[in-house]
């Protein structure tokens, strides 16, 4: 099939499909004698399976190792889950920075709202992001 016939039966675009050839996730086709690219019908399976991994968040070298095991006859089923785990892990590290970030953004949200601007002066840059340091009596606590 042609590469206007593949993009219309996968959904993509013939830039698309040229691009995952150059990224080495799908082969090169043989052309025929008019020069054109004369995909095979698995071709709309491998840009299917493409978009589903990218949609998984697995990345174009990700894929194309996915493709290597493929196409050297075996399943490629133990590596997948393997790059799998690496992105929830990935993800759960992610989400656990993003929940201290949220933290960090709440108390200076409520420091925000509590500071007066005429009350900063002009050695700081900013009273929210860095408040000025305590005064204490020596024991620790607050004067």
């Amino acid at each position: 099939m042609r590469t206007g016939e593949l993009a219309a039966t996968s959904g993509l675009t013939a830039k698309t499909i040229r691009f995952y050839e150059q990224a080495g996730v799908l082969p090169e086709p043989p052309r025929t004698q008019g020069g054109y690219r004369d995909y095979p019908p698995e071709s709309a399976h491998r840009l299917a399976f493409i978009r589903e991994a990218q949609s998984a968040g697995l990345t174009l070298a990700e894929i194309r190792s996915v493709m290597v095991v493929r196409d050297s006859g075996e399943t490629p089923c133990v590596h997948v889950a393997f790059l799998i785990e690496q992105h929830l892990a990935d993800i759960e590290r992610r989400m656990a920075e993003l929940r201290t970030t949220r933290t960090v953004l709440r108390t200076l949200a409520q420091r925000a709202a509590a500071t007066d601007p005429s009350t900063c002066s002009e050695a700081e840059i900013c009273r929210i992001v860095n408040p000025p340091p305590q005064v204490t009596d020596g024991l620790s606590r607050p004067v």
